[in-house]
Parts: C-alpha cells; sequence; structure tokens
C-alpha cells in the first residue's frame, strides 16, 4: 500500500462495461522529494483534499467487487490520522 492525497476526479461516461458505477479519483503520490500523480478507482467513498491508501497491481483488482475488473489502482481507506508524518505540505 501507498499513501496518496485526491487532488481531484475524472468523470468517463464511457468506459469498461465492468468499470460502470465506479468514480475515478487522481492522487498525488509522494516519495522523497519526486511526486507522481495517478488515477484509482475508490471503493471507501473519499473526497478531494483526503489523504487515502491506495494498492496497486492484482491487489487493486481483488478489492474490486468483481477480481477481472481492469485496474491497477484502487483506493481501500481513508487515512483518519497521519502520526506527525508530513508527507503532503
Amino acid at each position: 500500500m501507498i499513501i496518496g492525497k485526491v487532488i481531484g476526479r475524472i468523470v468517463s461516461t464511457r468506459k469498461h462495461e465492468r468499470l460502470v458505477g465506479n468514480k475515478f479519483l487522481v492522487c498525488e503520490v509522494k516519495k522523497g522529494d519526486m511526486s507522481d500523480i495517478i488515477v484509482a478507482v475508490d471503493t471507501v467513498g473519499a473526497g478531494i483534499g483526503e489523504s487515502v491508501l491506495i494498492t496497486l497491481g492484482s491487489s487493486a483488482r481483488v478489492s474490486m467487487n468483481n477480481s477481472e475488473t481492469p485496474v491497477d489502482a484502487s483506493i481501500i481507506g481513508i487515512v483518519d490520522e497521519e502520526n506527525d508524518l508530513e508527507i503532503f505540505s
């Protein structure tokens, strides 16, 4: 798992049939001084500005109702407290 911050959302009216009904969120993920942007399927009802736990790869598919869903990033938790970690300023 990695920690990310939700910075936006994507609206997609045309998508793979197994993705219908899912919300796509744009997340910033930091590693040291570098940051990256990923799109993750929201499985927990996260919102913009929240820190979230993201799983990648085959674990992301397992978090979906159908493990055949074509995703490689999934939000699986909302961070309540970061215990003095200053990842996002």
